[in-house]
């Protein structure tokens, strides 16, 4: 089943030619298909090639239109298919020198099975539209988000893994069309939860995740600068669960005066994703 989500100023039966779907989005691997026209990309691959295969056939989405895997960092959850993935598909996988390097080092044959494009700071075309990538806070080599501006001028904004919103995720975010952002914990359940101390002392630093509330407040901002349609991502499984995510984002948004279906759509990104594509 397709869902598609209307917004006021959107009108029903609007046609759109962009889609996305967050195929996988938690701690336990994220890859999310966005597509412009004919063509597509996948930001991150952090599930085995068949899973990922199998996500895309669910959600009628082909894997004959993609053109290339954009990489934000070389955590396990974002890379586990990547190889495998890149070489069934025949296609490129972008991301910054250093992540580049550092996929190599952790998969040698990568280098020998897969063409790797080094994504510059002033972005790069692919699949009709145009990515750019903006850095993040995270303890990574070189962690980074992604914008996509598609063939119609719909922008996407992807965010997840940064342990607080910097000026520069801030300004690269803003009047994006549809953003999918971190809301990984909630701080409370994180304290008390079963983490090693050390743990919850990287989750919370500014090296570690965004928090609900630090969400919350960025999906504000988002909302005033234009945007309408909101993804929660990269739910933490330990230490949060999606109705928790939703409400603090809601909240906020309804403080705002924002009306949720009708000014704005926001929704929790499944870890699975069996059957949703937007249009937008």
């Amino acid at each position: 089943m397709n869902l598609f989500y209307l917004v006021k100023g959107r009108p029903s039966g609007a046609w759109s030619m962009a889609k996305f779907s967050p195929l996988f989005s938690s701690s336990a691997g994220n890859c999310i298909y966005i597509s412009s026209a004919s063509s597509a990309i996948l930001i991150d691959a952090g599930r085995s090639a068949r899973q990922i295969e199998t996500a895309l056939r669910d959600n009628s989405l082909s894997t004959d239109n993609i053109r290339g895997i954009f990489v934000t960092h070389e955590h396990i959850d974002h890379i586990k298919g990547v190889r495998v993935l890149a070489k069934r598909l025949g296609i490129p996988v972008y991301s910054s020198e250093k992540t580049l390097n550092s996929l190599c080092s952790l998969d040698p044959a990568i280098s020998s099975e897969v063409r790797l494009i080094e994504v510059g700071r002033e972005g790069v075309e692919c699949a009709d539209m145009f990515i750019k990538p903006f850095k993040t806070s995270h303890d990574a080599i070189d962690s980074c988000g992604y914008t996509v501006c598609t063939a119609d001028n719909r922008r996407v904004g992807i965010c997840t893994d940064l342990g607080y919103v910097s000026d520069e995720v801030e300004s690269a975010l803003l009047g994006s069309d549809l953003v999918l952002i971190e809301s990984n914990h909630d701080v409370r359940m994180l304290e008390n939860g079963s983490y090693p101390y050390a743990l919850k002392r990287r989750v919370l630093s500014e090296r570690g995740h965004l928090s609900n509330d630090d969400c919350a407040r960025q999906v504000g901002k988002l909302l005033n600068g234009g945007t309408t349609r909101f993804f929660l991502g990269h739910l933490s499984r330990e230490n949060n669960v999606p109705e928790l995510a939703y409400q603090t984002s809601k909240s906020v948004l309804t403080q705002l005066g924002a009306v949720c279906d009708y000014d704005y759509t926001l929704c929790v990104a499944p870890r699975d994703n069996n059957g949703k594509v937007v249009l937008f």
